[in-house]
Formats: structure tokens, sequence, C-alpha cells
């Protein structure tokens, strides 16, 4: 264990010859396909519980198909399916972006994480207690604006805790990126183990670095629970 980590540690950590490490990439997928699943979420939550069928209706689908297959096969799709259409090869721009696996599997993952997100965000409104709404409505706000200062701020604090582990299951999934060639944590210690043969070293390290990322976005979450979830706790006299 030792011998490995003294000789591949630049690859699973640290930047090696202007190349991201593994935890750097794995970072880096996370973070551009939460935040952009995250931004995409929100109006499309808004969407998801509207009364009218055809705002409602694609949302539904778009949330149904990405959450009932596989984020492997989502993949698949992207890095190796959509580059192979005609339309994509005479496209300069397309064929640009599909050609790169960084780019297939953050798309991938973003739209995927945004379909999870985009339904816990739709229950958050849906359980908005309706005092909060008749005191908006009282105060005379309109619809964009009820939800602009009323709902969206008590449907993020209330779905905080379900994002959480949206999150933590995001970080999980980014192990499939290998599939498109991105040297993550996975990918690094797939590679460690085929030069050494040292299965249980290799993959022992990439978990070990797994669950320190899982237990500092758990703190993290904790931390924003207790900040922004602090009315919930019980009143001491």
């Amino acid at each position: 264990m030792i011998e490995i980590v003294q000789e591949y540690w630049q690859a699973y950590l640290w930047n090696d010859g202007g190349q991201l490490s593994g935890l750097a990439m794995t970072l880096w997928l996370l973070v551009i396909s939460v935040a952009i699943g995250f931004v995409m979420s929100v109006p499309l939550a808004v969407a998801r519980v509207s009364k009218n069928p055809w705002v409602r209706g694609p949302v539904w689908f778009y949330t149904y198909v990405f959450r009932g297959t596989p984020l492997y096969i989502q993949l698949l799709l992207f890095y190796t399916g959509v580059y192979s259409l005609s339309v994509v090869q005479s496209s300069d721009v397309l064929n640009t972006f599909f050609r790169e696996g960084f780019n297939c599997a953050a798309l991938a993952f973003a739209l995927n994480t945004c379909a999870y997100t985009t339904e816990i965000f739709a229950g958050a409104i849906r359980s908005t207690p309706h005092g909060e709404i008749e005191a908006a409505r009282a105060y005379g706000m309109s619809t964009f604006t009820m939800y602009r200062r009323v709902i969206i701020p008590s449907m993020l604090r209330r779905a905080l805790p379900f994002y959480g582990n949206e999150v933590i299951l995001m970080l999980h999934a980014t192990t499939v990126a290998f599939t498109a060639t991105v040297p993550d944590i996975l990918k690094v210690a797939r590679d460690v183990n085929s030069a050494t043969y040292a299965s249980f070293e290799a993959f022992g390290i990439a978990a070990a670095l797994y669950a320190v990322i899982a237990f500092f976005l758990v703190w993290l979450f904790r931390r924003c629970e207790m900040h922004w979830l602090a009315f919930l706790k019980p009143q001491s006299h």
C-alpha cells in the first residue's frame, strides 16, 4: 500500500504534468454536473407543478425517462450513440463537443441529476404550507413575486436534506465516467491495478477518497441544514 501511494499519489491526488488528477477530475465533474442540474431544475420544478398539462407534461416525460433508465446507458448514448448521428458529425460545434468524453459525461450526469432534483423540488413546492401562500396573496404579491420571494426560498430550505442525498448519490454515479475515458478516481485506480496487479490497494485507495469526499459533503449539508432549517428545531423555554 505504501509503495503504491508513493508511486501513484500524483495520479490520485495532485496535478501531474498539467493534467488533472483523478481527485480533481472527479470533483470538477461533480461540481459542474450538480451546478448545471440545479440551475435547470428550479424552473423545471415550477413547471412540473403547473396546472397546465402542456407545461407539466413535457417535464414529467423528461423526468420519467431519465429516472427510469440507467445512468450508464444514458452515458453510452451520449458518448457513442449521439456522436454517430450524421447531424452531429456534419456540425463542427456538435462534433467538437461530443468528441470529448468529459463533455458527454458532464451532459449525461447533469441531465440525470436534474431529473431527480426536479422531482425533489416539485415535491417541496407541493408541500408548501397553504398559510404561506395565503399570506403572500394577502400582501398583494403577483404569482411571479410569490414564487420568487416565498415559494422557491421555502422550497430550497425544506428540500435541503433530500438534495444533499442526491449530491452524494451523484458523487457515487461519477464512477461510470471511466466509460467515456474520463480520468477520474476510478479510472486512475483501474490503471494502477493494471500496472501493479495490486487490486486491493489500488481500489482501496479509490474507496477511501470517495469516502472522504462523501463525509465532507455530509458535513457541509449538515452545516447548511443547521443554518437554514434552524427554525424547525424545538424552541427551548
